[in-house]
């Protein structure tokens, strides 16, 4: 079920983003070659272990070690995580500037 949502956020996604790059005057071809560089450039795995350093901006969070749940799109030229700590029960969202390999 969840594979299934996430395929059609990124069939979405690729939508949008054709559609408004063939507003502007690119190709189809040129922006779902943009759309699918992005897509590829996640760093971590899903499963990766990895440490967050949490943002002074942000809310407050526990800096330390995490897993790496889900990919999630980017924001900006970040690319964001879904992860979570074996100390709390709840899932975080982090950029990928936030973590490193321990």
């Amino acid at each position: 079920m969840k594979l299934a949502n996430s395929r059609g956020r990124v069939l979405y996604t690729l939508r949008v983003v054709i559609q408004t790059a063939a507003s502007s005057g690119t190709t189809k071809a040129a922006a779902l070659s943009t759309c699918m560089e992005r897509a590829l450039k996640h760093k971590f795995p899903i499963g990766s272990t990895v440490y967050f350093t949490a943002s002074n901006i942000s809310r407050p969070a526990a800096s330390g070690t995490y897993e790496v749940i889900r990919q999630l799109p980017s924001d900006g030229d970040d690319c964001q995580y879904r992860i979570k700590s074996s100390t709390e029960a709840f899932e975080r969202v982090a950029k990928e500037s936030q973590l490193a390999l321990p």
